[in-house]
């Protein structure tokens, strides 16, 4: 049964495969989306996504998703869903690549312009209602194509559409033969980023040459530069090359400026902000801008201006939205990536906590069998933070996984550490520690540059090494080795990322060795579970809710005597 419409505006964006968007109002729940035409309030043109595959539904806690079985599942921004909670823009996939995606928004959609807005470009446009006869007809069509214009303020079309089809409305308005729009580069200097012909075609932007006299006196007069007749223009405009060459009769070069958000000390309106571009206009006609045009001409500057800055804001935030969704699948991939089954090893308890200080993160533990009887532990931290750094700890994890096979471990370090060095543009190194622990407790271990870690024994902490080593992908020439230790029953080793020792409290003291120490001591009859959340409580306490910018990563073991 239908419920009451939601009290505040709600709405989604469908966007189609072809990048061409729609927007939908929430006005009742259930709100279903699937392939189906007569059941659903949102119909998915696609054969390959269920009839009724979603649901938007709403209860006291706010919005929420629910997969109604599609056959691909239900994602939410990048995580596959049964139920999720929605916020604001949230981004909703069906399990295909080129297919839909529906966007979630809180907010009212306006499709058309506002009435603030349909006033302030009647007032700026002033005297077309007192013109008559055919100018006043003339004048009336050319006010609704920057009607229709305006409307492109709100659009969720792909940024070069909307500004393809602001190009078309200022040469309609105008009838020049072409318009460019212009762009300064990141050296600042300008340059054609689009180019439409009178017929809605798109042109060669390189091709083009523009006049680059009218370009420049429009940025330093911060104005319009208009001209309906080059033969009485002035001397420097008359004479440029580009208009000579071209043959052109009337040029028409409007700066496009982002408004400031500080209001000028008298007057009351809107600062000039930073140069967004140039609206470029020429004909090969003379006298092709009528004095309308030159009034429509005004309020266009004004309103491509807030076209250009707002279909930038959009392409950002789908920049960041689609950044988002890949760090998201990212994310879920490392984790998958993190050992489960730990519980598994006969001679072993085993627990391990990764937590990455931004989506993904660059240290993580394994722990596998390499023998019947034998079985490696692994930490490893990459240098710097992010997605780079993410995809070499992949990396090194596949390489090390190779022990598995029976391969050396002394030589793949020594192999991962001169393939790394012969690919210094990757410009990352990593820190390692691995051990091999035997049924019969003896540890066999190997660093490379990575933080000792600790033994606990009868209640006492200790360093398993003190000497340095290097890390991997340093230094060419390093070569790694392998040391023994030979563990007692109950024995536990502490590994971890200087994400733990290096956390700070509010006056930037670190945690160090000395605190994982204290936390340790006297815990020998915890369960490793148990252990591990002991340090995480204690680096908890000791940061007192101060951020935290390295990846945390914790590995416990404890060795067990078996029969």
């Amino acid at each position: 049964m239908t419920e009451n419409s939601s009290p505040s505006p709600t709405f989604v964006e469908v966007i189609a495969p072809d990048k061409t968007c729609q927007s939908v109002a929430v006005t009742h729940f259930p709100f279903p989306i699937g392939r189906g035409e007569t059941d659903n309030s949102v119909h998915l043109s696609d054969g390959r996504i269920s009839r009724r595959c979603a649901a938007i539904v709403k209860d006291d806690s706010g919005f929420r998703l629910e997969d109604l079985g599609n056959r691909y599942g239900v994602f939410v921004n990048g995580a596959k869903v049964e139920q999720q909670p929605l916020s604001d823009g949230d981004v909703i996939g069906f399990g295909i690549d080129d297919s839909y995606q529906v966007v979630f928004h809180v907010g009212a959609a306006p499709d058309v312009p506002t009435q603030p807005e349909v006033a302030n470009l009647l007032t700026r446009i002033g005297t077309l209602s007192d013109l008559s006869g055919p100018a006043s007809s003339s004048g009336l069509s050319k006010l609704n194509l920057l009607l229709e214009a305006t409307s492109l303020l709100h659009s969720q079309l792909p940024l070069d559409s909307v500004l393809g089809t602001m190009l078309d409305h200022a040469i309609s308005i105008t009838h020049a033969d072409r318009g460019l729009l212009i762009e300064p580069d990141a050296a600042g200097l300008m340059r054609v980023r689009l180019a439409r012909g009178n017929k809605g075609d798109n042109l060669a932007a390189e091709t083009i040459n523009p006049s680059q006299t009218a370009v420049n006196q429009a940025i330093q007069k911060h104005s319009s530069v208009i001209t309906e007749d080059l033969n009485l223009a002035g001397l420097d405009l008359k004479s440029a090359e580009s208009v000579m060459v071209q043959g052109l009769c009337a040029v028409v070069a409007i700066p496009l400026y982002a408004s400031s958000r500080a209001v000028a000390v008298t007057g009351g309106d809107l600062k000039k902000g930073p140069l967004l571009g140039v609206i470029y206009l020429d004909s090969r006609r003379i006298a092709a801008f009528s004095s309308v045009d030159r009034q429509i001409l005004d309020a266009l500057a004004v309103q491509s201006a807030s076209i250009l800055d707002n279909a930038r804001l959009v392409e950002r935030e789908r920049e960041r939205q689609r950044l988002e969704q890949e760090l998201s699948i990212a994310r879920t991939m490392q984790q998958a990536l993190v050992p489960h089954g730990l519980h598994d090893f006969p001679h072993l308890d085993v627990t391990g906590v990764h937590r990455p200080c931004t989506e993904v993160g660059g240290d993580y533990f394994d722990v596998f069998p390499v023998s019947d009887d034998r079985t490696a532990i692994l930490i490893a931290d990459v240098s710097g933070k992010g997605l780079g750094a993410a995809l070499l700890a992949t990396m090194l994890q596949g390489a090390v996984s190779g022990l598995a096979m029976g391969a050396d471990p002394v030589k793949v370090f020594n192999h991962v550490n001169r393939f790394l060095c012969r690919h210094s543009e990757i410009g990352r190194y990593a820190t390692m520690f691995m051990g091999i622990v035997g049924r019969d407790g003896m540890l066999e271990y190997i660093k490379a540059g990575h933080p000792s870690p600790l033994v606990l024994r009868n209640g006492e902490v200790s360093e398993l090494y003190t000497e340095g080593s290097f890390p991997v992908g340093l230094i060419p020439e390093a070569q790694f080795e392998s040391a023994r230790l030979q563990f007692q029953p109950e024995d536990t080793l502490v590994l971890f990322s200087d994400g733990v020792t290096e956390a700070e409290n509010l006056e930037h003291d670190s945690f160090e060795v000395s605190g994982l120490s204290q936390a340790l001591a006297g815990k020998q009859d915890l369960t490793v579970e148990a252990l591990r959340q002991s340090i995480l409580d204690a680096v908890r306490d000791f940061t007192q809710g101060a951020p935290q910018f390295d990846d945390l990563t914790l590995l416990v073991v404890r060795y067990r005597a078996t029969a």
